[in-house]
């Protein structure tokens, strides 16, 4: 459903170390869609709300497909649309759109490498891999991936047959999934070792449907299975993404928004199991904009953040805001 700034705007805060340097490295665009318009004018009236974010990486959502070629080339059309908008980005003071990560379909086996170098041609040197969604469960409750997933979808043979296109390519990728689907990461890191894996959202520990009411047998299964990825060492961590409803907290049904305090006391055990597993030089924070606007303020997301890695050396800070997703991304 379309964000309600209204209610949002009801809890605001001063700014947690303000000067420091931010990479957001995960955030999206959209001319229309479920949570209503999101373009640059409205990326930036959430990165100018206080933070310092720098620059920026999009990730793919099935925006401005193009739907005038094959089924497998139309992904190519999200990647000019943010092409465009990065080159305006680059054109104003402030956060720069800096990484784009798109779409294909790996289950086209070899078919996908003309693809993938006609993304590469479209994202003007800004184009760094892809994603592709697993996101599936048995239940009615649980929404499954807009790509309509098949079950195991990462250990499918034409999905391995597409997938080893990219590390020649030097192309990353990027894996959105249940903490119930984390053996099958793992199982894919392992196969590809060559090949840099991102996990999203700190592996999607669920919270509603058959999950609902189970937050402390969620958590041990999702912690164990996290920690066993983590020793794959080709996987790097995007640790945010837990504010949206299949994530059970709730706080869009709340009368006020959540606090900073609020988020970080709530979300602190996952944030620190992360970082423990994959170290700081492996895991980066995100916004996941304008997803997690369902129930939390750009600033009040950053500051959470802040609270969170409060007591890490200033190092490990600087791996966590920014130093990892450079890396990544190669800013």
């Amino acid at each position: 459903m379309p964000v309600n700034q209204e209610w949002l705007a009801q809890v605001t805060e001063d700014i947690v170390d303000p000067d420091r340097p931010i990479v957001d490295p995960h955030h999206h665009f959209w001319k229309s869609g479920r949570w209503g318009r999101y373009l640059l004018d409205d990326l930036w009236a959430d990165t100018n709300s206080g933070h310092r974010i720098e620059r920026t990486v999009f990730l793919e959502c099935r925006a401005e497909y193009d739907q005038s070629v094959p089924e497998i080339e139309a992904p190519v059309g999200e990647t000019r649309f943010v092409a465009d908008l990065a080159a305006q980005s680059a054109e104003v003071e402030g956060a720069q759109v800096c990484g784009i990560i798109g779409h294909v379909n790996f289950r086209f086996g070899n078919e996908v490498e003309a693809v993938l170098n006609a993304h590469i041609e479209a994202g003007n040197g800004l184009f760094r891999g892809i994603r592709q969604s697993c996101t599936w469960d048995a239940s009615d409750l649980i929404p499954n991936a807009g790509n309509n997933p098949v079950q195991h979808l990462y250990l499918q043979d034409d999905f391995h047959e597409g997938f080893a296109h990219l590390a020649p390519l030097g192309l990353s990728f990027e894996s959105w999934l249940y903490h119930t689907q984390l053996s099958d990461l793992t199982d894919l890191a392992r196969t590809f070792p060559d090949t840099t894996i991102v996990v999203n959202h700190l592996g999607g520990p669920l919270g509603i449907g058959p999950y609902a009411n189970r937050r402390e047998e969620v958590f041990a299964e999702w912690s164990e299975n996290y920690a066993t990825l983590s020793e794959c060492s080709n996987v790097f961590a995007k640790i945010g993404g837990i504010a949206m409803t299949t994530n059970g907290f709730g706080w869009d049904e709340r009368d006020l928004p959540p606090t900073s305090d609020e988020l970080a006391d709530a979300q602190r055990p996952y944030y620190l199991h992360a970082i423990e597993c994959f170290g700081p030089d492996r895991c980066m924070f995100e916004s996941n904009f304008p997803v997690e606007k369902q129930s939390v303020s750009y600033h009040v997301l950053w500051n959470t953040f802040k609270k969170v890695a409060v007591d890490f050396s200033e190092e490990e800070k600087d791996d966590l805001f920014r130093g990892t997703a450079t890396k990544v991304y190669r800013l």
